[in-house]
């Protein structure tokens, strides 16, 4: 007798959708369930809306079903090929009686709980603009929850054991049936009472009041690599709070809030630096004392220097991370002018701007004042 063609045993069109397939699979199941249908064939179609089911509910069975029909069914998706058996249905028939009535069904077995890895912990920490520059070693105290040392985890006051959990009888898991217009099925859920630890305590530990752990304030040293930056995160492996059932601690991350200077700012790399010279220096030419880094340093003011003029310091900016250059610090002139003159550095000034007419412009400055005045003279008919 020849298969009938999947998309007719679900009663969708060729083109339906995952949520439709899944839809009429829910239907059908229930209707041809033999534990709630007693007519004669019930059983086979169940096994073929099963069959059916496996197939179009994954997507690559489902393409290979769509190109060459039943023949890409022989031989198997797996072991057994469509329709052997409900264990061989990957998000198929387990996962719809999961969604109807939670845990395991029929008699499976819960996963036991295995060793899990500790939690991570944060600490902010607040470090100078120097601190991030050149680095540091920095203490801190850090509370984090860590094994009882008085009943070494065991939850038990010394001198006693744990005991084999009453409730789960030490499997860790308890198992509850439930009858359903399906049948009978069985759900297994992790054991309230040990907590899927399938021991407890008769007579806790009076530290930890049975639960294992204490909080604990720890002294910790932490390295500041030179070149850190604000919000970079520092991690510290095995210095979480520890895992349970002997799984490893978690880690520890230091998140950096670097306080800003009253004289730099960082560019990545770079340190930027205002320097205010008066216009005698900037016309003249001058050699200067600038702050850096590491200290005072002499800079060279040229002739003629304009505002916004840029110097640069090779490698006196912040440490490259993972590597021994630096960055460099960049000096922008700002020129100041005095708004407070007595009599005789007016009268200087006065003379000084006579004798220096449009030729201490510039040419490019003279240019543009000369448009700036034909501009004037247009707007007034002049």
């Amino acid at each position: 007798m020849s298969k009938r063609d999947y998309y007719e045993v679900l009663g969708v069109p060729r083109d339906a959708d995952e949520s439709a397939i899944k839809s009429a699979y829910r239907k059908l199941a229930r209707q041809y369930h033999p534990d709630v249908n007693k007519s004669g064939d019930a059983e086979e179609r169940f096994k073929e809306i099963n069959e059916a089911y496996e197939v179009l509910s994954d997507g690559e069975k489902r393409a290979a079903y769509d190109r060459y029909g039943h023949a890409a069914t022989q031989g198997g998706f797996g072991a057994g090929g469509p329709g052997a058996g409900f264990g061989g249905f990957p998000g198929g028939f387990g996962d719809i009686f999961e969604e109807f009535f939670g845990g395991g069904f029929g008699g499976m077995r819960g996963a036991q709980r295995g060793p899990a890895r500790g939690n991570d912990l944060r600490y902010d920490m607040t470090i100078t603009f120097q601190e991030a520059v050149f680095g540091a070693e920095k203490e801190i105290e850090l509370p984090r929850m860590e094994v009882c040392p008085q009943c070494q985890g065991s939850g038990a006051e010394p001198g006693t054991k744990p005991i084999r959990c009453p409730q789960c009888n030490g499997t860790g898991e308890v198992r509850r049936a439930q009858q359903t217009i399906l049948g009978q099925f069985v759900s297994v859920t992790t054991c309230p009472r040990c907590n899927g630890e399938r021991e407890i305590a008769t007579t806790p530990c009076t530290m930890c009041r049975g639960s294992k752990r204490v909080r604990i304030t720890r002294k910790l040293s932490v390295s500041i690599p030179a070149g850190v930056d604000d919000g970079m995160r520092i991690r510290l492996a095995g210095e979480g709070e520890p895992g349970e059932r002997g799984g490893p601690p978690g880690s520890l991350f230091v998140v950096l809030s670097v306080k800003p200077h009253r004289l730099f700012q960082r560019q990545e790399n770079d340190i930027l630096l205002e320097l205010p010279i008066n216009m005698v220096q900037a016309a003249l030419g001058a050699e200067v004392e600038v702050p850096t880094l590491d200290g005072k340093t002499k800079l060279t003011i040229p002739p003629g220097t304009q505002h916004g003029a840029i110097f640069k310091l090779r490698g006196k900016g912040v440490p490259i991370l993972r590597s021994n250059r630096r960055g460099d610090e960049v000096i922008s002139v700002r020129v100041v002018v005095p708004d407070r003159l007595n009599d005789k550095q007016r009268k200087l000034l006065a003379d000084l701007g006579e004798t220096l007419g449009m030729e201490s412009l510039g040419k490019d400055n003279r240019n543009i004042f000369e448009k700036f005045l034909d501009a004037v003279g247009d707007a007034f008919g002049g």
